[in-house]
């Protein structure tokens, strides 16, 4: 189900954000956006996933499977009680190593369940990310027109710089032209008044 809510997510946000690209120089020439702002600019990827339409829906349903897998849990776990107890209420009226293996079945069943019931969490994990993969790749168009209206060569991650000037940093404008492409309300861009440097440090 989240392979196929990925991937039709994907195929809608790249058409928006083709069909929006061709109106990006329009809105960034009325708000004055090719002015640079120096050489390089940063952005913060993973607020940009998390705040962008795209990522939002992932997360959605990202909680609604991971929501899912623990009412799953809960029942398994209560059967295996249930059934657990039955066994061990039948310990006295059987014969020792007819109970010895039951009791190794049991116990086999519980892993193999266990290990199925991990591998559905480290499952939806990794859609999260590949979510958060196909996301970029998507939103390249409206990076690269950002490229184009700042006039700068290099966009980096926010997390990868140890000191930067908070006016380098797009993220902002970034959400702005993704929520805008898929016709969502737009964020505000940051305020581009002249004032002192407001440096910041890379997030972990």
């Amino acid at each position: 189900m989240l392979r196929g809510a990925l991937s039709g997510l994907t195929r809608g946000l790249r058409s928006a954000l083709l069909v929006a690209v061709v109106a990006l120089p329009v809105q960034a020439q009325d708000a004055g956006l090719g002015e640079s702002r120096g050489n390089v600019l940063v952005i913060d990827s993973e607020d940009a996933f998390a705040r962008s339409p795209f990522g939002q829906a992932m997360a959605e349903e990202v909680d609604r499977e991971s929501r899912a897998l623990a009412t799953e849990n809960r029942r398994i776990e209560a059967e295996l009680t249930e059934e657990e107890q039955a066994l061990t209420a039948r310990r006295p009226t059987m014969e020792p190593d007819a109970f010895r293996e039951l009791a190794d079945a049991f116990d086999e069943k519980v892993r193999r369940i266990r290990e199925e019931q991990d591998a559905k969490t480290r499952a939806i994990g990794q859609i999260g990310e590949e979510a958060r993969r196909e996301f970029l790749v998507a939103a390249q168009p409206v990076l690269q027109q950002i490229m184009a209206d700042f006039n700068v060569p290099v966009i980096l991650e926010l997390r990868s710089v140890f000191l930067v000037d908070e006016a380098a940093n797009i993220t902002d404008e970034l959400v702005r032209r993704l929520n805008e492409a898929a016709g969502a309300p737009g964020e505000a861009a940051p305020d581009d008044t002249p004032g002192d440097p407001a440096p910041q440090t890379g997030r972990d």
